[in-house]
């Protein structure tokens, strides 16, 4: 991509961009950029990412992408906010400071609460703290900072996942219950980790593979889970395979050869090359549960905190993630699309639906 306003401007107009801000800040070091996709259902909220991106076309095109993802992920859940998203451009574990996050925070003031900063890549909740030092427009701090914090979000991340696997497991065999399932958890982090506990709960028969072998399997020994080599995961057969790590797992090449029933994990951006990788899982009878609709327990967990309701609220909100999931597959199979496209398409309507009495 080149560097012209052109392309820039081409960018924002083919996905419906309606801001993109920077910041160039060389006294303190910060490189940032905030996009705003679409604010029709509420203020943007979207994730702090910290990376050592090679190129700044790189960081843009990851800033819109991410913040298109936050609208659609939003929508479908019938949440009253619009997606944005904030990259900084250097390394987390190098260049990272009190002062850059501040400055970072001040920069988000500027823009008179269009933007909520929430937690990323390469980012933690002591980081929001000093974005928070700046401004209020700030979620996913924990209790101890604001009063309606809820903290730790892997939890409700899992439970968004678990009841998007248990929707799938309904339409696949008539039965919601995971006991005596193979599900396989691609990845052991704080949400992996979460969701094997819970699946273990209600006696599934739990795989587990991590890119670190000592993290795979002391987890595998915590829960009685068999470890499956991170290489080999598409080489056995599971009901469930759950990306919990690394999006583009699931790509027109391992589409075709997994031997597994249904997609559904955390992951953000689990299909690479979206529109041919949900066609061939289409064509092949597997069920994908788009991952903006399942995984978007930390999202409903934020706006609970922005509107400061509390636990009770957040998980009722979650559990509605099932029924969201069956409108998708329902929709997919009237109208023989895949579910990528019918969740798209769900999203969208309401997006259009609302622009109708806010115009």
């Amino acid at each position: 991509m080149s560097t012209s306003q052109n392309s820039i401007f081409e960018l924002m107009s083919q996905s419906g961009h309606q801001n993109l801000f920077f910041c160039n800040d060389e006294l303190v070091g910060l490189k940032a950029i905030v996009a705003i996709h679409d604010t029709t259902l509420g203020p943007a909220i979207g994730g702090v990412r910290m990376l050592p991106y090679e190129t700044t076309e790189e960081a843009i095109e990851d800033a819109l992408r991410l913040s298109k993802a936050i609208t659609y992920k939003s929508a479908i859940t019938g949440l009253n906010l619009g997606g944005g998203s904030a990259v900084i451009i250097g390394n987390s574990r190098l260049d990272k400071s009190e002062v850059l996050l501040r400055r970072l925070g001040q920069f988000i003031e500027g823009l008179n609460g269009n933007f909520i900063a929430s937690l990323d890549v390469g980012t933690t909740q002591r980081d929001l703290e000093y974005i928070y030092t700046e401004t209020d427009h700030v979620a996913g701090l924990p209790k101890a900072i604001h009063g309606s914090g809820v903290g730790d979000t892997s939890i409700f991340a899992a439970q968004g996942v678990y009841f998007g696997i248990k929707a799938c497991l309904k339409e696949l065999y008539g039965s919601e219950s995971v006991a005596g399932k193979k599900v396989i958890v691609h990845g052991v982090g704080s949400v992996g980790e979460r969701l094997i506990a819970m699946l273990r709960e209600e006696n599934a028969r739990v795989y587990v593979s991590d890119i670190t072998e000592e993290k795979m399997l002391k987890v595998a020994a915590k829960y009685k889970a068999e470890p499956i080599p991170y290489n080999e995961v598409f080489d056995h057969e599971f009901d469930v395979y759950s990306p919990c790590a690394l999006g583009g797992t699931v790509n027109p090449e391992s589409a075709q050869k997994m031997q597994c029933k249904i997609i559904a994990g955390s992951a953000n951006n689990q299909l690479k090359d979206e529109v041919t990788t949900s066609t061939i899982l289409h064509e092949r009878g597997i069920l994908y549960a788009p991952d903006y609709l399942i995984n978007a327990g930390a999202l409903i967990s934020c706006y609970s905190e922005i509107q400061n309701y509390g636990v009770d609220h957040t998980e009722f909100v979650i559990k509605n993630i099932y029924n969201a999931t069956r409108d998708v597959l329902k929709k997919s199979k009237e109208e023989n699309i895949s579910t990528f496209e019918a969740a798209n398409r769900i999203a969208e309507k309401r997006i259009q639906d609302i622009k109708k009495i806010k115009r």
